[in-house]
C-alpha cells in the first residue's frame, strides 16, 4: 500500500496537537497519538524522529498560524484594542495553543531553550518593532516599553482561555453563557485600548 506522506504527517500532527494540549509533553504517549491519527507509531518516528521533535514541530506550526492570522498592526496601523480582540478570538477558537504554551512553561526550566526559540524570538521582535514604530508616531503610549506592552496585551487576550474557572468565579458567568464571549471580548478591546492610548 502506498503512503500519502503529507496526509499521514498532517494526521499525526493534528492528533499530536490534541494529545499534547491535553497531557503535556511528559504525559503524552506516542501510542495515543498514533491511535488517534489512525497511523502506525513507526510512521511517527520515521517522519518526526521523536516525541520531543514532534512537540517542537506542532508548537512551532501553531505559533506560525496565529502569527499569520493575527498580525500585530496592519497597514494602515490598526487599533491596538482590535489587535487584542483578534488575539482573544483566536484563542477562543484555538484553545490548544495556550495549553501547549502552558505545558511548555510547566515542563521546561526557565533557562531551558524553548522549541524553535530563535524563530519564535524573531517573530516577537518584529511585533515589538511594529509597536515601537507606532509609539514613535504617537499612536501608542510611550511610557511603557513596547516589549512589555506586547506581553501584557497577549496575556490579557489569552488568560480567559488559560483559566476559565477563575474567569467564571470572578465574572459569575461561564464562557458558554449567552453573550458572555462577546462581552469579554469588548472588555479586552477596551482595556487594551486604554492601556496603550498615547499620553495626552
Amino acid at each position: 500500500m502506498a503512503w500519502n506522506t503529507e496526509e499521514t504527517q498532517a494526521r499525526l500532527k493534528a492528533a499530536a496537537v490534541q494529545e499534547f494540549a491535553a497531557h503535556g509533553l511528559a504525559g503524552t504517549r506516542v501510542e495515543r497519538i498514533a491511535e488517534r491519527a489512525g497511523v502506525n507509531k513507526e510512521r511517527l518516528y520515521k517522519y518526526f524522529g521523536s516525541k520531543e521533535d514532534l512537540y517542537a514541530t506542532v508548537l512551532s506550526e501553531e505559533l506560525a498560524r496565529i502569527a499569520a492570522a493575527v498580525p500585530v498592526l496592519g497597514p494602515p496601523p490598526d487599533d491596538i484594542g482590535e489587535y487584542a480582540g483578534r488575539c482573544f478570538d483566536y484563542h477562543c477558537d484555538h484553545p490548544e495553543l495556550v495549553r501547549l504554551l502552558h505545558w511548555e512553561s510547566l515542563e521546561l526550566a526557565p533557562d531551558h531553550q524553548a522549541p524553535d526559540e530563535a524563530a519564535r524570538t524573531k517573530e516577537y521582535r518584529e511585533k515589538v518593532a511594529a509597536l515601537k514604530a507606532a509609539q514613535a508616531n504617537g499612536q501608542l503610549v510611550d511610557d511603557v516599553e513596547p516589549h512589555d506592552l506586547l506581553f501584557m496585551i497577549i496575556a490579557m487576550a489569552a488568560w480567559w482561555v488559560v483559566a476559565p474557572r477563575l474567569a467564571r468565579m470572578i465574572t459569575g458567568k461561564a464562557d458558554t453563557a449567552r453573550g458572555e464571549l462577546r462581552r469579554r471580548r469588548a472588555s479586552v478591546v477596551a482595556a487594551a485600548g486604554h492601556l496603550a492610548a498615547p499620553n495626552a
